[in-house]
């Protein structure tokens, strides 16, 4: 039998619209994506600072390379003088990604606004790096800062499917090649509880290596103790988890310099040095 009666269509008919001088309320939209503007550091009050243009010109040239052939270079900072370091400071700024990396010595590390180039900080450390990803952040990523207790792990109740996610990241973790397209654990599609993520932390542990990526929202990149297994959690800009994975790979994407950035780079270096000079 056909029905003739329709359902009036959503957002009309008494209490749908905004009453008569009542202010409309909209949904907060994401706010303060950033993107890169040319910064020309002041020059008038500076002396010889000849060292730092120099070493800015072997950056610039250094991300060509990196871009070219994947191999980075390191600049030493600590001999230079007080104002040429302070012009180097200005010049780099700070990017979108910071990382800490546990063990001895503890070293931070801050993207500079050209993508690829980065600052590393440590007792006695004060260094440039330029490159998909620094050395030591991939080096000693799965360092343990917690060991990985794997099956040892105490359960609990309400640990179900947390097992099994478990078996598939120690095979995986086993059988992964440098270079083989990386392995996804998307949890947020996955049916799991509180308890399941809980008892992976344990037993998964954490390593030395941890990434925050500021950008269009954060995204989290934690280093397991076991090799290669990676957390990657994404967070809108209201700071809501929206995507929350295991990646098995040596570093996961959202933490490297693509060619293009590093490319991209090497010309605003080049932009910098010839509006100083």
């Amino acid at each position: 039998m056909v029905n003739n009666f329709q359902l009036p269509p959503m957002g009309f008919g008494p209490g749908s619209q905004v009453e008569e001088g009542e202010d409309l309320e909209y949904m907060d939209m994401p706010q303060d994506m950033r993107t890169y503007s040319l910064h020309v550091p002041e020059m008038d009050e500076m002396g010889d600072v000849s060292a730092a243009l120099e070493m800015m010109e072997q950056i610039s040239r250094a991300c060509a390379v990196a871009a070219e052939t994947g191999i980075g270079e390191t600049f030493d900072l600590s001999g230079l003088n007080a104002e040429n370091r302070a012009l180097m400071a200005e010049t780099m700024g700070a990017g979108e990604v910071a990382m800490k990396v546990r063990g001895i010595p503890a070293v931070a590390v801050q993207e500079s606004v050209f993508a690829g180039v980065w600052g590393l900080k440590a007792a006695g450390v004060d260094k440039i790096e330029v490159g998909r990803v620094p050395d030591l952040a991939q080096s000693r990523a799965h360092e343990p800062f917690r060991p990985a207790l794997l099956n040892d792990a105490p359960r609990t109740v309400g640990v179900v499917n947390a097992p099994s996610l478990l078996v598939e990241l120690i095979d995986k973790s086993k059988t992964y090649t440098l270079g083989d397209v990386p392995h996804v654990v998307n949890l947020t599609l996955l049916p799991h509880t509180e308890e399941d993520l809980a008892w992976l932390a344990q037993a998964l542990g954490q390593g030395a290596t941890e990434v925050l990526s500021r950008g269009y929202g954060n995204c989290r990149v934690t280093a397991t103790a076991l090799p290669y297994v990676w957390r990657v959690q994404f967070y809108n800009s209201m700071d809501t988890l929206i995507l929350d994975t295991f990646e098995v790979t040596d570093m996961p994407e959202v933490a490297l310099a693509a060619k293009e950035d590093l490319e991209d780079s090497a010309e605003r270096v080049k932009e910098v040095l010839e509006a100083i000079r």
